[in-house]
């Protein structure tokens, strides 16, 4: 049997409940001003994009509110409407950077609900390509991924400041683009 290493995994594993004993929200931090996480992609007024630190596929992102707030009830339409926009947004830099052949998008609100972040809701985006699930998600229940987190992120940056510099994102907001 050939092993894979991921000692990154343990990280995430080791997380398990560091919320709840913090009291801290990596997506909250993350919106702060003074923030420098290397993992923002991009910002709104209302909405932040940052790389999943344990993604299921390259590109796979998070897109959030930057007040922690567990549910799309309790948006304002400001909040809700710049959410959706810039889910679609960056749906379509994924698409520029990297293709794909689909697409996830969704929620998990409340713990039930499966979030992992029950407090601070979040939209994952993840680009899908035919034949990405293989022997290795399958049988061994693992993903590999061949780039760098690092050089994802620098991807989908330089694909957002193109976007907004060719002027697609107004486009994008009124569906034109689409």
């Amino acid at each position: 049997m050939k092993q894979l290493w991921s000692p990154w995994r343990s990280t995430y594993i080791d997380s398990f409940g560091d919320e709840e004993k913090n009291h801290d929200c990596f997506l909250c931090s993350a919106s702060m001003p003074e923030s420098n996480d290397p993992l923002v992609i991009a910002e709104s007024e209302y909405t932040i994009v940052i790389m999943n630190r344990y993604p299921y596929n390259a590109g796979h992102i998070l897109l959030s509110p930057k007040r922690h707030c567990p549910d799309t009830i309790l948006l304002t339409d400001e909040e809700y409407l710049d959410l959706m926009l810039m889910t679609r947004t960056l749906q379509s830099v994924l698409n520029a950077v990297y293709s794909p052949h689909g697409f996830n998008i969704g929620m998990n609100l409340g713990e039930a609900g499966g979030a992992g972040v029950p407090g601070h809701l979040h939209v994952h985006i993840v680009p899908r390509w035919n034949g990405d699930t293989n022997f290795m998600s399958t049988i061994s229940d693992a993903k590999v991924i061949s780039s760098s987190m690092e050089k994802i992120v620098q991807e989908l940056k330089a694909g957002y400041q193109s976007l907004l510099k060719n002027n697609l994102g107004d486009d994008i907001k009124s569906g034109t683009a689409l």
